[in-house]
């Protein structure tokens, strides 16, 4: 089992920066791909940006040019540095770990993290 706890999320104005750490632990997460993926309120979880455990990475349109995903295998930490935050980013954002390598569909990821809220006021 792998265990994620993600940390980092807050208010921030527009055009901001924030960085995202997940925190995993339990079974070695080095053979895991690592996704981020938020949920706005009523709508559904969507995918944000994956990284695979050979280091390959990719981003949800919304994402591509703002947001960086990392992983330190030192730290068993994986981050998501968001810059020129906009208020659609608004969302709990969620951690999650998976096999199935840069997979984007939820529904492939068996380990979540419980979230971790960012707020963007417009």
């Amino acid at each position: 089992q792998v265990q994620l706890v993600e940390s980092g999320g807050g208010l921030v104005q527009a055009g901001g920066s924030l960085r995202l750490s997940c925190a995993t632990s339990g079974r070695t997460s080095s053979t895991y791909a690592m996704g981020w993926f938020r949920q706005a309120p009523g709508k559904e979880r969507e995918f944000v940006a994956v990284i695979s455990w050979s280091g390959r990475t990719y981003y949800a349109d919304s994402a591509k040019g703002r947001f960086t995903i990392s992983r330190s295998s030192a730290e068993r930490t994986v981050y998501l540095q968001m810059n020129n935050l906009k208020p659609e980013d608004t969302a709990v954002y969620y951690c999650a770990a998976s096999r199935l390598d840069g997979s984007p569909s939820s529904v492939d990821y068996p380990y979540w993290g419980q979230g971790t809220q960012v707020t963007v006021p417009s």
